[in-house]
């Protein structure tokens, strides 16, 4: 392949040094893509499912030292130590070549060597960027063929160019003492040995869409963000596109493929993209976002038909599981799947399932499948120049302190608004859960350069978007003070993207508050929900006692970001605590109300 000179040098200096038995080109065909199963069925990396009820369908278990993103073991290696910033790990490049370049030395001997070129975003789209992978893994070649435009359709966008993203791969011994994600963002280079899981492994994914992305995007001005995109229809049949930002295992995927409930059937999502966008200005003036994925790499414990139909119907075939449970009859199972489980479940691990012992499948078990196969994929999915957005909304896991739904009152005040977002941790992330941690934009575990230069980065894409989009936080997890659920959440939460979506057509009614505009419940369509009496009361309320509190961990996590930390955002933080100060009681939402 004389046309990829680059290509093919840099392939030669991996073989040298990772001496696999074989190397082989991968070119996305279906031929390829069987050779592969049929290749790890026998020596036991997938299992087949009931191919009668989920044909085509696989299940693959991991290590269970593996089976998570290792943020601990992730590094950003820049030349310098505070362009990486005090949230990011660093290494310096020169110390990550010795130290972990050694552990690929010889590292695929007695395997095959996969070259899986990738494309990531549309065919055809200006925004959209090509990857290679090398690995060692098939199961990450078959997991790569789904998320991305995989082989030729890439080396044909690639062409003669030298311009890639360059991730090696490998397996190594799976050992957690081995373990290392490193990436080098001034060379376009990723890093991964020792894990095999998805985020660890499938480097299209947060290494490549996100951490690299992320860097390259502020050169060249415009954002690499970890938000689902949708497209919002009303009763009239017109579109409007949001992005949405939320950490992991806070209900991306079932909002980017939420179904309304009866009482509001004039609405519907269409599904853009329900993980990654990235957004860049078109020469319209508003702020156009891709998804660069072609595939869901989803949480499947909770999933159902009750909360995620779409997805539901998505996975029925076609589709690898990692870590779910197996039912006597060879079907996935998970829970949440059913309100009871089946007797005799063979659990993540391959043992036979003892409840006490824990759950049947892994907490961050996951699917992989096609985008194509989702029924609410949106005809303009894979628009090359990308889909208008409308509004942005931030949103955590929290059980107190954020309201149901606001509004932030600027671009700036709504970049202040993502910038103290915070969120409980959930099985996504390797360590404890249920720990508060501040998660700005959720981007804390995907931002490949200092936290303050990517607050800046907004603030100056702000002052170059001629129409920006609405900023808005949503919580769907506040709780009363028995700890349950005060949103029901799901399909219901169409009823706050109704909101939104008159608010950035400028109607809905709405409170000036604090922290933002906040509707009234009545500006809420709460029709036919049955919420306990006070439910949106305590939904919508302000407590400003909490709120100081929160404003002062706010405060603390700023301090971690000097002197870099952009005024703007000081400035909102100070602005933050005088309304706050000047509350003398907790203030909801039965207030008059203010439209703007």
């Amino acid at each position: 392949m004389p046309q990829h000179r680059a290509l093919e040098q840099w392939v030669d200096q991996v073989a040298r040094v990772t001496r696999p038995d074989r190397i082989h080109w991968c070119d996305g065909s279906e031929e390829e893509h069987q050779v592969l199963v049929d290749g790890m069925l026998r020596d036991g990396t997938l299992v087949g499912l009931n191919h009668q009820r989920y044909p085509g369908c696989y299940l693959h278990r991991s290590h269970p030292s593996d089976v998570a993103r290792t943020e601990h073991l992730t590094f950003i290696c820049t030349s310098r130590k505070e362009d990486a910033g005090p949230t990011n790990n660093w290494m310096e490049p020169t110390e990550a070549r010795a130290r972990v370049g050694k552990l690929f030395e010889g590292s695929m001997k007695g395997r095959t060597m996969f070259v899986v070129p990738y494309l990531m975003g549309p065919v055809g789209s200006p925004y959209s960027r090509v990857g290679v992978e090398i690995t060692d893994s098939p199961y990450v070649v078959v997991n790569m063929r789904l998320m991305t435009r995989m082989g030729k359709i890439a080396l044909e966008r690639l062409g003669g160019s030298e311009s890639f993203v360059r991730g090696l791969h490998s397996l190594g011994d799976l050992s957690p003492d081995h373990r290392f994600i490193l990436h080098f963002p001034e060379e376009r280079l990723i890093w991964s040995i020792g894990s095999g899981y998805g985020g660890n492994a499938l480097l299209g994914k947060k290494c490549h869409s996100l951490r690299i992305a992320s860097w390259i995007g502020r050169e060249e001005g415009w954002l690499a963000e970890h938000t689902l995109i949708i497209g919002v229809e009303d009763p009239s049949g017109q579109v409007t596109y949001m992005a949405a930002a939320f950490p992991s295992a806070c209900g991306k995927t079932n909002l980017a493929m939420l179904v309304a409930p009866q009482v509001l059937s004039g609405y519907k999502v269409w599904t853009v993209g329900d993980d990654i966008a990235w957004m860049h200005i078109g020469p319209d003036g508003r702020l156009r976002a891709i998804n660069p994925e072609a595939g869901f790499f989803g949480v499947v414990p909770g999933t159902s038909v009750k909360t995620n139909p779409n997805i539901m119907a998505a996975v029925d075939r076609d589709t690898i599981f990692t870590n779910v449970a197996v039912t006597p009859d060879g079907e996935p199972w998970w829970e949440g799947k059913e309100p009871t489980p089946p007797d005799g479940l063979v659990d993540w691990r391959g043992n036979p399932w003892i409840s006490v012992e824990g759950p049947a499948a892994h907490p961050n078990s996951r699917f992989t499948v096609a985008a194509r196969q989702c029924p609410s994929i949106s005809p303009r999915w894979e628009d090359p120049e990308g889909v208008p957005i409308s509004a942005i909304i931030f949103g955590g896991r929290r059980a107190r302190v954020a309201p149901l739904v606001y509004q932030s009152y600027s671009w700036q005040h709504g970049v202040f608004v993502g910038a103290g977002m915070a969120s409980e941790t959930t099985a996504a992330q390797s360590g404890a859960v249920g720990v508060t941690r501040r998660d700005p934009m959720a981007m804390i575990p995907f931002c490949g350069y200092h936290m303050a230069d990517y607050f800046a980065h907004w603030l100056d894409m702000g002052r170059r978007i001629a129409h920006p989009p609405a900023i808005f936080h949503v919580n769907w997890f506040r709780t009363d003070q028995n700890d349950r659920f005060l949103w029901p959440g799901f399909g219901e939460n169409i009823r706050v993207l109704k909101w939104i979506l008159e608010r950035v057509r400028g109607q809905g009614i709405a409170v000036e508050t604090p922290i933002g505009f906040i509707p009234t419940p009545d500006a809420l369509d709460l029709d036919g929900l049955g919420l306990p009496d006070g439910a949106a009361d305590e939904l919508l309320r302000i407590d400003s006692d909490a709120w100081l509190t929160e404003h002062a961990e706010q405060g603390r996590f700023f301090d971690r970001l000097a002197p870099r930390l952009p005024v703007q955002i000081r400035q909102e933080h100070a602005v933050l605590h005088q309304r706050l100060s000047r509350l003398s009681v907790p203030v909801n939402a039965t207030e008059p109300p203010h439209t703007p």
